[in-house]
């Protein structure tokens, strides 16, 4: 069965599709049926040849400009003020969004901005262009080059009898270190300034001579400044191969090159003060710099000299000459102590020898050396008898070692048929079923050779368990 909607629930729900779809919206069309209440809000309905659309213009959303200023959406400067006039078949351009009134059930075009067709055309064709661009990549960051420090060669691109130049030029003198400065001159303004701020672009870029390439123009009205919201001069800075600062107008305005430059100043002054620093700054800087290097350098100075002085005194302690008189000092006591020493055993081995020459006539006469004779006969012969004891002593326990080697040869029983099983992995003799696993791998070491084996069970003795 179908749904049924009831009249409220059915424009509730035209209005949530309708005002979600268009959001915002411009529309261009004729003036009619205009009715202004003391509320101060105007309405009036907006016509084409094929259908008409009811438009509330509310007093908050409308924007007049009484003793001059810029307008906040359009960036027009108005020196003397204004107050747009709506008239009975006017043609307009309206922006705002789209509302359904629901007591009415009625769909009608809420406008912030209500301009005649001229420059509501310009607006149209300044959000039509920065879309494409945008889409095609112009405005993004990761393109864009950042401004080199202190450049030294400047391209400036303006007309060059301008107010502009001439207040670039006068900060300019007084910033930074000194540059040069090339004007590549150029109408701002008309039909032919698209083509010429281009061209003017192109060649500067051609020259590689510049560091940085500024593009400079005084403020105005929309329709003053429109040659920088063209596309040829977009494609002229979004294919400059150096960086492109953007200075046009003043800082409410807003044009398609200050998107695509690398950066945007908000004015032809601001753009020489983005190039150099204030040259009262720079030398300030460098008295500051040059009290931190004095001061560096005194530290610097006190440090070698309390670390010569103290290597000085390290030399003094170290110096070869120095060094050879202790050595000096040390040979000649050890050499009167070497002296001393020799006289004292001298001494001694002189004494020595006169008593050893008074004792031998005593001691090796030839009854004492038959006595010695044979004494040394009988020692001899019992040694003769202990060393063939002590051989055949040696022999047997030879032989008893020998049997319990022979006993203990791990090989002598595999000659009987038993085998020796190594852990592979852990290079040990198994000795008990509790130090292998299943899937261990064993070696095991026969009589002719060795066996792999590998473990899927382990059985114990009953008598082990037990």
């Amino acid at each position: 069965m179908p749904h049924i909607f009831d009249v409220t629930e059915l424009t509730a729900a035209v209005k949530d599709v309708l005002e979600s779809q268009f959001p915002f919206v411009w529309v261009r069309g004729q003036i009619g049926n205009i009715t202004r209440p003391r509320s101060g809000h105007i309405y009036f309905t907006l016509r084409d040849e094929g259908a008409q659309l009811s438009v509330v213009w509310f007093k908050g959303n409308q924007r007049f400009i009484e003793r001059g200023g810029v307008d906040p959406v359009t960036g027009e400067v108005h020196e003397e003020g204004y107050r747009p006039t709506l008239e009975e078949g006017q043609e307009v351009v309206c922006a705002g969004r789209i509302n359904v009134y629901a007591p009415r059930g009625q769909y009608q075009l809420i406008a912030e901005l209500v301009q005649e067709q001229g420059v509501g055309r310009l607006h149209m064709e300044f959000e039509a262009l920065k879309a494409k661009l945008a889409e095609l990549g112009y405005f993004d960051s990761s393109r864009k080059m950042a401004l080199p420090p202190h450049p030294s060669r400047v391209a400036v691109v303006t007309a060059p009898t301008g107010a502009a130049v001439r207040d670039f030029l006068r900060i300019a003198g007084d910033r930074g270190w000194g540059a040069q400065i090339r004007v590549y001159p150029s109408l701002v303004q008309g039909d032919r300034a698209p083509a010429q701020v281009a061209e003017a672009i192109n060649r500067a870029d051609a020259d590689g001579w510049a560091d940085v390439v500024v593009l400079i123009r005084g403020g105005g009205s929309l329709e003053d400044l429109w040659a920088f919201n063209t596309e040829p001069v977009a494609d002229a800075i979004y294919n400059c191969r150096v960086p492109v600062l953007s200075g046009i107008g003043h800082e409410v305005d807003t044009t398609i090159s200050d998107f695509v430059a690398d950066v945007r100043a908000a004015t032809p002054t601001h753009a020489a003060q983005m190039l150099w620093p204030e040259r009262e700054a720079l030398m300030q800087d460098v008295d500051m710099l040059e009290q931190s290097l004095l001061r560096a350098m005194d530290g610097l100075l006190e440090d070698k000299g309390a670390s010569l002085a103290a290597m000085e005194r390290a030399v003094s302690w170290l110096s070869p000459a120095r060094r050879v008189e202790h050595w000096l000092e040390r040979f000649q006591s050890g050499a009167r102590s070497l002296d001393r020493a020799m006289h004292g055993y001298m001494a001694r081995r002189e004494a020595a020898v006169l008593a050893a020459a008074d004792a031998l006539p005593r001691a090796y006469g030839p009854r004492v050396m038959d006595e010695r004779r044979r004494s040394v006969e009988a020692l001899c012969a019992r040694m003769e008898l202990s060393a063939g004891a002590l051989v055949r002593g040696a022999e047997q326990r030879l032989a008893l070692a020998a049997s319990r080697l022979d006993g203990a040869d791990p090989e002598k029983p595999l000659e009987r048929g038993y085998g020796l099983v190594t852990l592979e992995r852990t290079g040990t003799f198994l000795r008990s079923v509790d130090e292998v696993s299943d899937g261990d791998r064993l070696s095991i070491r026969v009589r002719n050779g060795r066996v792999a084996a590998d473990v899927t069970g382990k059985h114990k003795d009953k008598e082990d368990e037990t």
